[in-house]
């Protein structure tokens, strides 16, 4: 751990003095209480309210615990900060009454909390409590503050804060009327939330009221924090619910307009986990006719990469129904679907790709979405992004869907086709998107013009064929061996067969079923025998 920077050391040398002024102040601060009570006509009606007019007094050891906690600094306390001494001093300081050593005791974890590298003891987490309880403001801030970035760093485990009774504290700091402090508990909250026995123990805490009212301040850091934890809760199935019944899906809709990209995201995130529970798309999508889903639909123009990939992973959770897509079509959605595929974003390119593939399952969707600016912008994408298996995969699923007799020739017209062909004669495709890849030329084979095309590429398909051929998967051998059962009709690939190897692989194949099956027989006589 680092030296003390220069003004976490002045306010220490300001608080030796305050220290050593203390028991003088004290006394002259007593006096002047105790003349204003005595001249106070409330003093016969309310002695609990005459009570609060007192500063705590200082203890005689939380005053020699304070002395010797500054002296402890002074001579070298920063190089052993985690020690025994140490934490008997916070704890004294933190559960003393005098706000003043409360402050010492939060002044240096928020110390120890920008500048430490290892695990807090666990002891360390017990002043916590007083400290996020103390009724002093400056307290409330730093405290909070440090125990986020403990958290924040990985120097707490998230799970032992809530076993040591630490939320409760930070829950009921949602409801201070500071930003500082509902920002921090917030945050506190929010990390908080990343494990399920910690979301489930906060919804128990009766936490998602004060988030979901705090998703409406209009302090950016407090709102953003707080949509952030909602975000983090609805990861849980069972947050989900006690969320909903709350309120929380209107308030989420709302937040999507919000000028924030941040809360616009987070907001768009948690929809997007409600979303992918069936039994809540009652309730998103009757409301407001059907503002959620336009609303959805806009962010797909957001000019932030995380929202328009967000708004098209919770479209696709809410597009389960023939009624949701035919909705989503009729509200032109296509343009932007294309415009994303082209996107620069990883992630907004999966995301756009996947929407438009449960977009083009119904027959209702495919003769709208088969249209020329999609179908370039498909055959763009395989041509460009040949070895990206979602890419591939989802690609060549759309074009097989669009595929219907009155669209096929709208597609082998297309640069689709070619994409195709680029894509499954890369050497870097992976199994499962080549099989998808295979499957769609095989539905567009049907069509004699796809012949001229594959023709361009005979020495190509010639080395797809044995690859396949010689795959160690029964299934891609089949594949390999249809195809070329289809190709030799052809006049020209069946001499270019005749030249190469091909005849040979297939003898190999023969000779190596008949093996496996004379193998099977033999397995088969043994058992029954």
């Amino acid at each position: 751990m680092g030296q003390l920077c220069g003004r976490c050391m002045q306010l220490l040398r300001d608080f030796v003095a305050f220290v050593q002024k203390m028991s003088s102040d004290l006394v002259h601060s007593m006096k002047e209480c105790l003349t204003l009570i005595s001249k106070c006509s409330c003093l016969n009606q309310n002695s609990s309210k005459a009570r609060q007019l007192y500063k705590p007094i200082l203890q005689p050891h939380e005053r020699v615990t304070a002395q010797e906690f500054l002296q402890h600094i002074e001579t070298g306390f920063e190089m052993s900060p985690l020690g025994k001494d140490s934490v008997e001093a916070l704890r004294t300081l933190a559960f003393s009454e005098n706000p003043g050593l409360q402050q010492s005791a939060a002044l240096y974890y928020l110390h120890m909390s920008q500048h430490m590298n290892v695990p807090l003891p666990v002891e360390h987490l017990e002043p916590f409590y007083a400290l996020l309880r103390s009724a002093d403001l400056e307290v409330q801030q730093m405290s909070s503050l440090s125990l986020v970035n403990f958290l924040l760093e990985g120097n707490i485990d998230k799970e032992l804060v809530v076993q040591m009774g630490l939320l409760e504290p930070i829950l009921d700091l949602l409801e201070s009327e500071d930003p500082t402090v509902q920002c921090n508990s917030c945050a506190c909250t929010m990390t908080l939330a990343v494990s399920e026995s910690n979301r489930e123990a906060i919804g128990a805490a009766r936490g998602v009221t004060p988030l979901l009212s705090l998703a409406n301040s209009y302090d950016p850091r407090v709102q953003q924090n707080a949509v952030g934890a909602i975000f983090n809760l609805t990861q849980s199935e069972k947050i989900q619910q006690v969320l909903c019944k709350e309120g929380a899906l209107p308030v989420l809709a709302l937040l999507l307009e919000s000028p924030d990209s941040e809360v616009q995201y987070y907001s768009c995130a948690a929809l997007s986990n409600v979303a992918a529970n069936a039994q809540h798309h009652e309730a998103m999508l009757t409301p407001g006719n059907r503002f959620l889903l336009r609303t959805l639909i806009s962010l797909l123009s957001s000019s932030v990469d995380k929202v328009s990939s967000q708004a098209c992973v919770c479209l696709r959770n809410l597009a389960t129904s023939v009624d949701i897509q035919a909705e989503m079509v009729a509200e032109d959605v296509l343009p932007k679907l294309c415009s994303l595929l082209a996107s620069g974003s990883e992630d907004v390119r999966h995301a756009s790709i996947a929407l438009l593939w449960i977009l083009s399952q119904h027959p209702h969707n495919q003769d709208i979405l088969a249209c020329a600016k999609l179908l370039q912008s498909l055959g763009m994408l395989l041509s460009v992004h040949k070895t990206d298996p979602v890419i591939v995969g989802h690609a060549a699923c759309i074009i097989k869907n669009l595929s219907l007799s009155k669209n096929r020739e709208r597609i082998i017209e297309s640069p689709c086709v070619e994409g195709l062909l680029q894509t499954m004669l890369s050497t870097d495709v992976q199994e499962d998107s080549l099989h998808y890849v295979t499957s769609c030329l095989a539905e567009l084979a049907k069509q004699e013009k796809i012949m001229l095309l594959v023709k361009r590429h005979i020495r190509e398909v010639q080395a797809y064929l044995k690859n396949f051929l010689t795959h160690r998967e029964v299934r891609f051998q089949q594949l390999g061996i249809s195809t070329f059962c289809r190709l030799q009709e052809d006049p020209e690939f069946s001499l270019a067969f005749r030249k190469s190897q091909t005849a040979q692989l297939l003898e190999q194949i023969r000779q190596q079923t008949e093996e496996t099956q004379e193998l099977l027989r033999a397995a088969i006589y043994h058992k029954d025998s």
